[in-house]
């Protein structure tokens, strides 16, 4: 086993611990959203209110929680191409 093996090995781990406690703190977040907002619809719902309300938290939050589950589930490293992208567009920049 080379050093090199065994400095990818452990950053591999830890890029690993740091995704699942994302992914984790996803499904707890995912199930606060349908617990506070199933309760939104059932006070809307024994209100009577003709206008549906409880849209205007569920659109909200919801994006949040778009923007959760793709920090937790996407991609964790940039790619090689978007790298380089980057760099040219840097380069230029000077």
């Amino acid at each position: 086993m080379s050093a090199n093996h065994t400095v990818d090995e452990e950053t591999l781990r830890d890029r690993a611990i740091t995704r699942l406690k994302k992914q984790a703190d996803f499904k707890i977040h995912l199930f606060m959203y349908l617990m506070v907002n199933a309760f939104l619809m059932v006070i809307w719902a024994m209100t009577g209110a003709a206008f549906f309300w409880p849209v205007f938290p569920i659109i909200g939050w919801g994006i949040g929680v778009v923007a959760n589950a793709w920090d937790a589930y996407g991609t964790d490293v940039p790619s090689e191409s978007q790298i380089r992208d980057e760099m040219n567009r840097l380069q230029h920049r000077t």
